[in-house]
């Protein structure tokens, strides 16, 4: 039976005229903005409410480059521009609460050696209402995620918020059952009563040991929402219930399909770029918003009589055209003074593996013919869910540093651009941020196909409720023919290795992650004779030295393109919205 706790918050939000006149003023020549609206908005209403959704961060304080088909040659994201933007809509509204729904200290050098210090005390300037964290938040260990999110005095004090995740053995026998965070909070915004209910990811981030989220149980979120959005509506009697989720646009909208009485859902985990908000059957207003702060959601609500008349919803591009904040961009600037070249430079700690980071962030490592990245469209060449430049590049790294017959990277959404040109230690840290060795170990034929066919359903099964997170791996070495709309196990076809056939019941050798704590896996597949990859004098080195080892080996890198063939094109979007994942994936 679940238990329900109640935690009221009356909001008292100011408005700042004379600021509001100012940036509206610059809103003209700021970035990009999409705007969609269920109507005219009044120009008089009893209360007017403004969500400012920022997500899916990971860990990038600066901004970086955008190479997709929609990129207009500006740098993308940055903290110090976001803020901007955030202030301004919040100059021009008069209740206004920004909202993070999750990712965010994971995903970048900064973040690994201070274990998301570096993100926190930057996004503790902006006055974070309710977050709702997610699954890469959890990366450092349960007991620093308590640090940073519960207590009278959390690190960052943003009132994270979860339903779905709860105390489970030790370190916590004491705690078993209880919730980690609360559920939900009810705020009175004027007259309208307003409850935001939480959701953290489903998944733990074990990839790096289960040793991370040892004392946490985390679930699927279903029962939790059949439980609270009636509480919440019939008891409570919230006018307004808003939804702050990291279980990701596709299961967002099967859970708000599944149980009608939501308004608005904030979302994070699968990278989505919802220009156009989702409307669901039920009437629920979905939003998400990208990745690396590039972009955030701007969502207004009108109320009269306690009852939403009107929304409209815009959807912002951050990059060059906005001016940065100077006091957050000075922020930035003293945390990165101790990773950057200079004399402020020192060395690092590894959180993971024990290793240490004795070079600039700053240093380039090496070259690239062609642009890095795993973000196109599924209607593109090569889309994210299926393959990305980025990844064949890492993988192509693993292999040959290892000495292996296959290389191979998990599909992870994190990452960054890199343009062709100079590639930096920081863009490596960007891909490899949670502290792994790179070894080989000795695998079947079949554990290579099932790791194929595993990964394809985990992205593509028509029930996102069976996903497994993240995108298809990619490989090196490997190539294979993707149908996908083939049933379960039979997606991947004319696979090969190194241009034969592979043999099912042939032995390969395969790189990959590996970690101290379970040293028989090979990117959590159990291999034998496993080997890591060492420096000269044979001492472990991170999988980010790895890769800056094979740059300075290999020179410019142009990596093989299309190494997973795609039989048919994937689904057309649902949405108002080009997807990076089919969103009710693929029916055979």
């Amino acid at each position: 039976m679940l238990s329900i706790r109640r935690n009221i918050i009356t909001l008292s939000l100011v408005f700042v005229l004379g600021l509001a006149c100012s940036l509206m003023m610059a809103s003209a020549t700021f970035a990009e903005t999409t705007e969609t609206a269920a109507g005219a908005l009044p120009e008089e209403a009893a209360t007017i409410i403004t969500f400012i959704h920022i997500g899916d961060i990971h860990g990038h304080l600066i901004p970086r480059p955008h190479l997709r088909s929609d990129g207009t040659g500006r740098l993308e994201g940055g903290l110090a521009r976001m803020y901007t933007k955030v202030q301004q809509i919040r100059g021009a509204s008069k209740n206004s609460l920004v909202v993070n729904t999750g990712d965010t200290v994971q995903g970048g050098a900064e973040a690994l050696y201070t274990r998301g210090q570096a993100m926190v005390d930057v996004l503790n300037m902006f006055g974070i209402d309710a977050f709702a964290p997610g699954n890469w938040d959890f990366v450092y260990g349960t007991r620093r995620f308590l640090e940073m999110f519960t207590g009278d005095r959390p690190l960052a004090p943003w009132n994270a918020h979860a339903a779905n995740v709860y105390y489970d053995g030790y370190p916590y026998e004491d705690k078993t059952g209880e919730r980690v965070l609360p559920p939900y909070t009810i705020m009175m915004i004027g007259n309208v009563k307003v409850g935001i209910l939480g959701f953290t990811t489903e998944r733990g981030p074990k990839v790096v040991g289960p040793e991370v989220v040892e004392g946490f149980r985390f679930t699927k979120g279903d029962a939790e929402m059949e439980a609270f959005v009636p509480y919440l509506r019939n008891v409570e009697k919230v006018d307004l219930l808003v939804m702050i989720s990291e279980l990701g646009l596709a299961n967002n909208i099967r859970l708000t399909e599944m149980v009608p009485g939501v308004d608005v859902v904030l979302s994070s985990d699968m990278h989505e770029e919802t220009r156009e908000p989702v409307v669901t059957s039920t009437g629920t207003i979905i939003s998400e918003v990208g990745q690396d702060g590039t972009r955030i959601a701007e969502l207004t609500l009108i109320f009269q009589d306690k009852r939403m008349l009107e929304w409209q919803y815009k959807f912002h591009t951050i990059d060059t055209r906005i001016p940065e904040d100077e006091a957050v961009a000075r922020k930035i600037a003293r945390m990165r003074k101790p990773f950057v070249a200079g004399p402020h430079f020192r060395e690092h700690l590894n959180p993971f593996n024990g290793t240490t980071l004795t070079r600039p962030i700053d240093t380039v490592v090496g070259f690239t013919e062609i642009g890095l990245h795993r973000s196109n469209y599924t209607h593109e060449d090569m889309a994210a869910v299926v393959e990305g430049s980025s990844h064949d590049f890492l993988s192509d790294a693993f292999r040959a540093m290892a000495q292996a017959d296959v290389g191979m990277i998990r599909g992870f959404r994190y990452g960054t651009h890199i343009a062709p040109g100079p590639i930096k230690l920081e863009d490596i840290y960007h891909y490899i941020p949670i502290g792994p060795f790179i070894a080989r170990g000795e695998v079947t034929g079949q554990q290579i196909k099932n790791v194929i066919e595993n990964s394809a359903n985990g992205s593509l099964n028509p029930d996102p409720y069976n996903w497994g997170g993240g995108w298809l791996f990619n490989w090196s070495g490997v190539t294979f023919d993707l149908d996908p709309y083939a049933e379960k196990g039979f997606r991947g076809r004319n696979v090969r290795v190194n241009g034969a056939p592979l043999d099912l019941a042939a032995t390969y050798t395969l790189a990959s992650y590996n970690y101290l704590s379970e040293p028989n896996l090979i990117n959590k597949i159990p291999a034998r004779n496993v080997v890591r990859v060492t420096d000269e004098e044979g001492n472990l080195i991170d999988g980010t030295e790895v890769v800056a080892q094979y740059l300075a080996m290999h020179g410019p890198v142009n990596p093989e393109l299309h190494r997973i063939r795609l039989l048919a094109p994937l689904p057309d979007p649902l949405y108002g919205f080009y997807e990076l994942q089919p969103l009710k994936g693929t029916s055979p």
